[in-house]
């Protein structure tokens, strides 16, 4: 069995977004009095026997790891280097203190290359005691690769996300594909016979670079998991409204939902 959970459901800006009339948010289409659409950046965390993988450092890493108890993180998979997914990096040399030992940092090359760039003193090597500064392993990895993850079984497969790609993962029965407008017949292939898939799903209409609710109610068609996720939302998806327009077995994610599947 594996816990999931999802730290954060939103997109790049957030629900609310900054702004509004009077500057406490820009809520678009969402209900403010409901809670559950309040969303930070999206992120979710892995965990199995005792080790926690987290997917994604961004910039609300820490309130996410609090308000879920997260008591520690073993290693991280990048799905790319948007600045959504990545800004909370300099918060992992707390993580580090927590395990007392630098954290491996999966990517593919072009992310770590990217990492690498903006974060550079966080690969650099580190020289004990203590962590004044977060230190990363760089561990490339590839689409089509199943890599051992601080014990973990991760496929992993490429998606499309328009003007780049990105890493989708799947752990025995759960799949994440967050960050996706298109998905090619290898990552079928590797999403086939899942039971639980947290996927994105940005609007209502289509998007040059995310997956919109028609296309991703498609997808389910298409592999027909037991239960799926909705995250990384905009401004325009409502809990409630999402909750009527669903077919069975699809749901919307909120921040902290936990998921327990099978492996």
């Amino acid at each position: 069995m594996i816990k999931v959970t999802l730290l954060g459901t939103g997109g790049s800006a957030g629900v609310p977004m900054l702004g509004g009339a009077d500057g406490s948010g820009d809520w678009g289409e969402c209900d403010p009095a409901e809670p559950r659409n309040r969303r930070t950046r999206a992120s979710i965390v892995i965990e199995q026997d005792g080790e926690a993988l987290l997917i994604d450092t961004g910039p609300d890493m820490r309130e996410q790891l609090l308000a879920c108890r997260v008591r520690k993180v073993d290693a991280v998979l990048y799905t790319h280097a948007h600045a959504d997914h990545i800004l909370g990096l300099d918060d992992i040399r707390i993580l580090n203190r927590l395990v007392d030992r630098p954290l491996e940092a999966f990517g593919t090359p072009q992310t770590l290359a990217e990492l690498d760039m903006r974060f550079g003193y966080a690969f650099a090597p580190w020289h004990p005691p203590g962590f004044f500064r977060p230190v990363l392993m760089a561990r490339p990895v590839e689409p089509g690769q199943t890599v051992d993850m601080r014990g973990m079984s991760v496929q992993l497969f490429d998606q499309d996300h328009g003007f780049t790609r990105s890493l989708g993962l799947r752990v025995g029965g759960f799949a994440y594909s967050t960050d996706a407008v298109d998905l090619d017949d290898a990552a079928f292939a590797t999403l086939a016979g899942i039971d639980t898939w947290v996927v994105g799903c940005f609007q209502r209409h289509a998007h040059r670079t995310h997956a919109w609710l028609p296309r991703v109610l498609t997808w389910v068609d298409r592999l027909r998991p037991r239960r799926t996720v909705l995250t990384h939302m905009g401004p325009d998806m409502d809990f409630a409204w999402l909750g009527n327009k669903l077919p069975a077995g699809v749901e919307v994610g909120y921040d902290g939902l936990v998921l327990d599947v099978a492996t």
